[in-house]
């Protein structure tokens, strides 16, 4: 063991007092340091990552649907009886499978976009919030669908995906009270808003019980899942009155 002092350099007492003078000081700047500096660079790491998992996964999904969709050709379009027939026994598989059926390639095609834009913004936000939003809507979408859909009908497709993604990108912000969220929201009913109308019943051939029931899902899902923020905005406003003057 070599000599030298018993205490190192970094032991300054002057520079620790003066430390603690400009802590002290309520409107004093903070001493500089570059700690910030890479907490913004994990941020953004963190950030990135999410949003290539997201890419990721919203793009196998869509592979998945085009991969069932070739099973399904080459099967003479036999999977289609997988989807769901309302309030029949052998309807109620259907609840888990219909969103990845389709009635042919052009039903297919017409759906890719959204599914892809939708899904990955939905996924953006957070892996798990995102798959948990989903589960919500693939539910309630299905077994809405099964209670009332017409006697005698099959219903299948990833619309109802669509629907229900569409709605809980819409009222999630609101439901959070999070800028951010509401104005991404606001653009994607600006851009997509005009497929709501597909919730409404007299449009032959489109399953308007899977949409308005994912629509439902979409929106039952941002009130659950904003259920922190709303929490956490409650105790601040109760922290408000109960303080005094």
């Amino acid at each position: 063991m070599t000599g030298g002092s018993g205490i190192g350099s970094s032991f300054d007492p002057d520079r620790i007092a003066a430390i603690r003078a400009q802590l002290g000081k309520p409107g004093a700047p903070a001493p500089r340091t570059t700690a910030n500096a890479p907490a913004k660079s994990n941020n953004f790491t963190a950030v990135k990552q999410t949003w290539l998992r997201a890419g990721v996964l919203i793009a196998g999904f869509v592979a998945l649907l085009y991969g069932i969709e070739g099973v399904d050709t080459l099967d003479h379009n036999q999977l289609d009886n997988a989807g769901i027939h309302p309030r029949t026994a052998d309807g109620l598989p259907g609840i888990l499978f219909a969103p990845v059926l389709h009635y042919g390639w052009p039903h297919l095609i017409g759906n890719t976009l959204p599914v892809l834009v939708l899904g990955f913004l939905v996924l953006a936000a957070g892996i798990g919030r995102g798959l948990a939003a989903t589960a919500v809507i693939w539910i309630v979408a299905g077994v809405g669908t099964w209670l009332t859909g017409a006697s005698g009908s099959t219903h299948l497709g990833a619309s109802v995906l669509v629907f229900g993604w569409l709605t809980f990108l819409i009222s999630r912000g609101w439901f959070a009270r999070n800028i951010g969220q509401i104005v991404l929201g606001l653009v994607v009913l600006a851009i997509y808003g005009s497929v709501l109308w597909g919730v409404l019943p007299g449009q032959p051939g489109i399953s308007w019980q899977g949409h308005l029931f994912g629509a439902m899902g979409g929106l039952l899902a941002g009130w659950v899942l904003s259920g922190d923020a709303r929490r956490n905005r409650r105790g601040d406003q109760a922290g408000i009155i109960a303080s005094p003057r």
